[in-house]
């Protein structure tokens, strides 16, 4: 199953939560732990990370925290993703090329190339501004209580209203 690990998701939602603030907003890395559920365990090494990739500044001392590096208008998903997770391949015949002796005659490898660089693609288009966007369309469409309606699907939830964000 193609999906990132969790050490990556965490390392996006430490750049979302960045992105959020305004410019030059310095936090602790606890408060960020704790807005975006992530474990002081991996929040360090993740941080860390982080900052050797120049996706975040830290500041130690009393007034130290951790800034977003860039703009988020110059930071996609496929940077924070490729620097956690390596570069993105769906199969380990497009891992270098003349490691598979079919693939020059292989319909198979020339899709995994394709759907490769589709993805690699779809995610170096999004930045973290449009993820801020998002989130703040996403909030101002309340969602139903369970009280008064059968609890959807969350995922089909967000879905459609992220597909009607874009629209």
């Amino acid at each position: 199953m193609l999906r990132v690990n969790r050490q990556t998701d965490y390392a996006v939602r430490v750049v979302l939560a960045l992105a959020k603030r305004a410019p030059g907003t310095r936090l602790p890395s606890s408060e960020i732990g704790r807005e975006m559920l992530i474990p002081p365990a991996l929040l360090q090494r993740i941080v860390a990370e982080l900052a050797s990739g120049g996706f975040i500044e830290t500041q130690a001392g009393r007034d130290g925290g951790i800034s977003i590096a860039r703009p988020p208008s110059q930071i996609n998903l496929l940077e924070v993703v490729e620097l956690f997770e390596g570069t993105l391949n769906l199969s380990d015949c497009v891992l270098h090329e003349g490691d598979c002796p079919f693939e020059l005659r292989c319909p198979v490898n020339c899709q995994w190339i394709r759907l490769k660089n589709l993805l690699r693609n779809e995610m170096a288009s999004v930045t973290f501004e449009q993820l801020v966007e998002d989130g703040k369309l996403l909030e101002s469409h309340p969602l139903q209580t369970a009280s008064t309606h059968p609890k959807p699907d969350p995922v089909t939830k967000k879905q459609k209203i992220a597909d009607s964000i874009r629209a």
